[in-house]
């Protein structure tokens, strides 16, 4: 049989539903809860002490006796062996104060009836967002300054400006510290203006943030354009705009490594920030054309990143990243990893990669000597410059 506390679990699955009446203005109650469960003779019989406590519990918390909540409707069955009992017929929620009352959800149907009044007022068009987020009504406090961020962006969907110099009475703060919220209500506002490549509020919602800097130094000097900038560092934006007329590339996993390269015919290098941000060059669309070289660490991560950055620049040639190399210098014990596919590794690479994951071995970049980096680099250009 249905307790006191189930008719209350039972009323908060409603919640929802009558946030949504109360926008349409429609009477969602009186509503009647239907599985109250059935009572047979067994049950009774089985313990008939505790099955009039269960009715007594729930008379106790019924309207009738504490003037608000639930209203009980018992009525007379006869029953074998055990006669005339009472049981509960029908559980019915008269009206929204009872319901208020039963779930404790009066404050925050005030705030609902208090937010909804706002946003109507100010933005109707959100009656329809409402309609699929109606808690985030009663979640979100603010919505004074939240509104104002939702006029700003319907007036100026492309603002081209960063967060903190969009000119509005908030905070500089409160769009990052409300951004679930403001995020759902601009892709509902301004679906037609929305940066379908960005993920990052800032790229998606056209506004300017702090972009990672891709720096670049100049290994062959013919190649710089100012005779005095032989190291240069570009926003990446700036860097999908910018060309260089060389034809290799080199990335360094480690920046001393980068800064440490040597003189290269017709050769640049990259460091994006080292590590998984190789990623940042994956859609720069003028290196497609250019013979890529990359050094990264001597470890499972190592050959991971390899592999990631062979699915942007295929024809990348690794750089010190053998087993030569690791039997020259003194390996450490290296970060655990799981297993991964890494269908773009070469099968000797393949093969040390499972070793060095297997055993946790890592020989980082800057334990190699200058004098052997400079003379495995330029063997391999060597190599590519004689082949070709």
């Amino acid at each position: 049989m249905i307790t006191p506390k189930e008719i209350r679990e039972q009323c908060l699955r409603w919640w929802k539903d009558v946030l949504l009446s109360a926008c349409s203005s429609t009477l969602y109650f009186p509503k009647e809860i239907n599985r109250i469960g059935k009572v047979s003779s067994k049950d009774i019989l089985k313990n008939l002490s505790v099955y009039k406590d269960s009715i007594q519990l729930l008379q106790s918390y019924s309207k009738e006796n504490r003037k608000f909540g639930y209203k009980l409707i018992l009525v007379n069955r006869q029953f074998d062996k055990i006669g005339k009992q009472q049981v509960p017929e029908k559980i019915i929620i008269e009206s929204i104060d009872d319901y208020l009352r039963i779930t404790g959800k009066e404050k925050e149907f005030e705030t609902f009836l208090r937010n909804y009044s706002l946003i109507i007022q100010e933005l109707p068009i959100l009656n329809e967002w409402i309609k699929v987020n109606p808690t985030k009504l009663i979640e979100h406090e603010s919505w004074v300054d939240t509104l104002k961020v939702c006029n700003y962006f319907l007036a100026n969907p492309k603002p081209n400006l960063y967060i903190r110099q969009l000119p509005m009475d908030i905070h500089t703060k409160y769009i990052y510290e409300n951004e679930r919220v403001i995020r759902s209500l601009l892709e509902f506002l301004i679906p037609d203006n929305i940066n379908q490549s960005g993920l990052k509020f800032e790229k998606r919602f056209n506004l300017k943030y702090v972009e990672p800097l891709i720096r670049i130094r100049y290994l062959d000097k013919r190649l710089v354009p100012i005779e005095t900038a032989t190291d240069v560092s570009l926003t990446l934006s700036e860097f999908n705009q910018f060309y260089c007329h060389c034809d290799n590339i080199f990335v360094a996993e480690n920046l001393m490594n980068f800064l440490t390269l040597p003189y290269l015919t017709k050769t640049i290098a990259i460091w994006s920030g080292g590590g998984f941000n190789v990623s940042y060059l994956k859609d720069v669309g003028w290196l497609k054309r250019k013979q890529f070289y990359y050094w990264g660490d001597i470890d499972a991560q190592g050959f991971q990143i390899l592999n990631q950055f062979r699915t942007y620049f295929p024809n990348t040639i690794a750089v010190m990243m053998d087993e030569e190399t690791l039997l020259s210098f003194s390996s450490a014990k290296g970060q655990p990893t799981t297993n991964q596919s890494l269908p773009r590794l070469r099968e000797d690479e393949l093969k040390l990669y499972n070793h060095l994951r297997q055993n946790n071995i890592r020989l980082e970049q800057e334990k190699i000597t200058q004098i052997f980096a400079e003379e495995k680099i330029t063997k391999i250009f060597r190599h590519r410059a004689a082949a070709g």
